[in-house]
């Protein structure tokens, strides 16, 4: 789930974080009364995207007259595939220094990381690249959080002493809010020094787990619409997890792991995927559904199925795509690969019915897979 900049603000201050004041406007007109009443301010194009500035979606107001003329150019627009419906009117802030600040999940650690940068602003992503330096990573310790003595050490040497006990107390609400949201992401870009010397989120992106859900009830309802393709819609409408991609070899296969295995596999043969399609649990059920919706995908020239069963029988899962694929008749070459519980049923129910032989190795399953589509 990703929240826009007006949904994700309020849940950094209801962590002590500070923010500026704003307003949500969804015409001219609103935007011109919020700035009546905040005086100089920005307007925000509200969008679940980044590079917002430099598709001109963020404009400075001295007055309502302005706020009125930028919410008029910025609504409507389109910044990377999203329409703007929306912009935040936010109170100008006088800043001094621009930094970055960030709690990310790291999967070489595999948990939580602190990445801090004195270089905030929308350029730090190049920075980054170009001064390996620039950014600074803490591998936070998922059982004993964030200590106040790593987010010391990721500000030292910055010449921020003016700000540093504020700036490493905002670290640590940072990881606070991060843990109490279940994030993925939490960032603040640019995380600001003011001339003044108080510390104050100018940004911010939030990425939360869709697994969260239930236990983020009071928030969900705050997330941006996921911008679903026409076929990801129907396949969300039926429960189906499904991802289309631009590759020629379409995947089916039972659990995220194994799917996305199969994916890599592809690649590594040659190949591109066509989708993300995983029938695990009762989605098998579905096989029908699933089958439909990646054949309505016109980029697949080949269809490999993987199923590996352990508590789910492999057998079961067969059933339901040879019947699917008998009943729908489809012109597309497939190519199965099938391991675990109800291996050797299976492995018959496919032969007896379509008359095609499974293969022993994944590999070369993914090999002809590959070939076929390439034909």
């Amino acid at each position: 789930m990703n929240f826009e900049e007006h949904a994700a603000k309020p849940l950094l201050a209801n962590h002590g974080i500070a923010v500026p004041a704003s307003r949500l406007a969804k015409t001219p007109d609103e935007a011109a009364a919020a700035a009546s009443e905040i005086g100089p301010c920005v307007v925000k194009a509200q969008v679940p995207t980044g590079k917002r500035g430099k598709a001109g979606g963020i404009k400075l107001a001295a007055n309502a007259d302005e706020a009125r003329t930028h919410a008029s150019n910025i609504i409507g627009m389109t910044i990377g595939g999203w329409p703007v419906e929306k912009v935040m009117i936010e109170a100008q802030t006088p800043i001094a220094r621009e930094l970055y600040a960030a709690i990310v999940n790291d999967s070489a650690s595999k948990g939580p990381m602190l990445l801090f940068s004195p270089m905030g602003g929308m350029d730090v992503e190049e920075a980054a690249e170009a001064d390996p330096n620039a950014m600074r990573h803490v591998v936070i310790p998922i059982a004993e959080g964030l200590s106040e003595a790593a987010a010391r050490q990721a500000v030292s040497g910055l010449d921020l002493n003016a700000v540093e006990d504020d700036l490493v107390s905002t670290l640590l609400k940072l990881y606070e809010a991060y843990r109490a949201l279940d994030a993925e992401l939490l960032e603040i870009n640019p995380l600001v020094i003011t001339k003044d010397n108080r510390v104050i989120a100018l940004d911010c992106k939030l990425t939360v787990d869709d697994s969260a859900a239930p236990r983020q009830q009071e928030i969900i309802g705050l997330a941006a619409p996921e911008k679903y393709t026409t076929l990801e819609a129907a396949a969300a409408a039926e429960g189906l997890k499904y991802i289309e991609l631009g590759g020629s070899v379409g995947v089916l296969a039972n659990g995220a792991g194994l799917t996305m295995t199969t994916m890599d596999a592809i690649a590594h043969y040659g190949g591109s995927p066509a989708n993300f399609l995983e029938i695990g649990g009762e989605a098998y059920t579905k096989a029908k559904t699933a089958l439909s919706i990646l054949l309505e995908n016109k980029n697949m020239k080949s269809l490999l199925v993987n199923f590996c069963g352990a508590f789910a029988r492999t057998d079961v899962m067969a059933e339901g795509v040879v019947s699917a694929w008998l009943e729908l008749k489809p012109d597309v070459p497939i190519f199965f690969t099938i391991h675990g519980t109800g291996e050797d049923e299976a492995v018959a129910l496919v032969k007896d019915r379509l008359g095609i032989e499974p293969f022993d190795l994944m590999d070369d399953a993914v090999k002809a897979a590959v070939a076929a589509a390439a034909n």
